[in-house]
């Protein structure tokens, strides 16, 4: 028997008029797929109304000319202020709330439990992203979060700032910025048309880091599932730190200050040759980029979206990207992998991280993310790695090694 959709228990019949109400909507009027049940007791809860359709598709820009212009401007001069940048380096607040804090593996993931991410203190949000910026990604279980709660939280680590997509599915009625992890609402063919013989990172479902593609990517993405397979659907991320201290001396000084060619996920008309094949955005950012927090270098690099390198052929560029990419993807001591359970939020940071999902599960999954806009991508020469910051032993002292990778 396939494995099901699971979701917190509740009564049967708790949102059988809400069901009701919403089959009997004029389809031939309204775009409206129903969600999982979870999702509508989590909807109904903070007050969504579905009635005019889910999800709601924002208008999808035709170009690739105004696509790239899209929130180049979003900050209008005005710096980003990480709230990390003014959290106790102790986290008393955060920690001190909590039942447990536990580390998942040596070098990423962290789980807080017995906390609310809804009645953290401004104080505690600081200490938050700290940690995040720390540890890549920090995981809360059994979390009563409604989605203008969860768009909040995003503001507020983005000093203001969300992404709102120009065409994800989105939730309706919040404003925009609260989009969906859910295949049957997308409207693209690449949920469609996922295969389980596809290798990654073949096709575009392999390792990558959202909205490369932007001037003011993503800082904290925070993905909160509402409902998930009982088996399978994973998520995996890989430390970005970790994957630069990998790397020899040499190899370091080869790629810092390089800018790599980063594509957008969609592709679309150029205005200039309405003939021509649909093409992506394409921008530059660092290589290895400095975050704003820590102050440690991070690779910054993905199999599915990062295309070349500023003046290098694409031969060259392809063997350079090939190797670090395989440094992410085949060390299995930076990574981490997590199974979902419903009602569980992952907050983590794009700017030092890539991550996928495990395509081995059948039934439903279902989430709503936010993502807050952080600094421009900058890479600082005096910025140091994260093992010769802390003098890791076994890193900075590790021996060449002359063998095959």
């Amino acid at each position: 028997m396939a494995p099901v959709a699971v979701s917190t228990p509740a009564p049967a019949d708790d949102i059988a008029e809400l069901k009701a109400k919403l089959n009997a909507v004029d389809l031939n009027k309204v775009n409206l797929q129903l969600p999982p049940d979870n999702t509508l007791r989590r909807y109904q809860k903070a007050g969504i109304d579905l009635s005019g359709g889910y999800p709601y598709y924002p208008p999808k820009p035709d170009v690739v000319q105004d696509v790239t212009k899209i929130r180049e401007d979003v900050r209008d001069g005005k710096a980003y202020v990480d709230p990390g940048t003014r959290a106790d380096k102790e986290k008393k607040a955060l920690f001190g709330a909590a039942k447990e804090v536990n580390d998942l593996t040596t070098h990423i993931g962290t789980e807080i439990v017995g906390l609310q991410l809804k009645d953290l203190t401004d104080q505690q949000r600081d200490e938050l992203a700290l940690l995040v910026a720390e540890r890549h990604i920090v995981f809360f279980r059994d979390q009563d979060l409604s989605p203008q709660k969860q768009k909040e939280i995003g503001l507020y680590l983005g000093d203001g700032q969300i992404e709102i997509h120009p065409q994800a599915a989105q939730v309706p009625g919040v404003g925009g910025g609260v989009t969906l992890i859910w295949e049957a609402g997308r409207k693209d063919t690449q949920a469609k048309g996922r295969s389980f013989r596809i290798p990654y990172g073949g096709n575009s479902f392999g390792w990558h880091t959202d909205l490369v593609h932007e001037p003011y990517p993503p800082g904290y993405t925070h993905l909160h599932q509402d409902t998930v397979p009982k088996v399978g659907g994973d998520t995996l991320w890989a430390s970005g730190y970790a994957a630069y201290d990998k790397l020899s001396p040499a190899f370091k000084k080869l790629i810092d200050g390089l800018n790599g060619l980063y594509r957008s996920a969609h592709s679309y008309k150029d205005e200039t040759n309405p003939d021509a094949p649909p093409k992506p955005v394409i921008r530059a950012h660092p290589l290895v980029r400095t975050h704003p927090v820590t102050g440690w270098k991070s690779l910054w690099v993905n199999r599915s979206m990062t295309v070349g390198i500023e003046g290098f052929d694409q031969t060259e560029a392809d063997l350079l990207l090939n190797y670090l990419h395989n440094i992410y993807e085949r060390s299995t001591d930076i990574q981490l992998r997590w199974h979902w359970t419903p009602g569980t939020s992952a907050i983590w940071d794009n700017r030092s991280t890539i991550h996928t999902v495990s395509y081995d599960y059948s039934g439903e999954r279902h989430g709503t993310r936010v993502s807050s806009l952080a600094e421009k991508p900058y890479y600082d020469p005096k910025s140091k790695s994260k093992a010769e910051d802390l003098q890791l032993q076994g890193w900075i002292d590790a021996p060449d090694f002359a063998g095959r990778y």
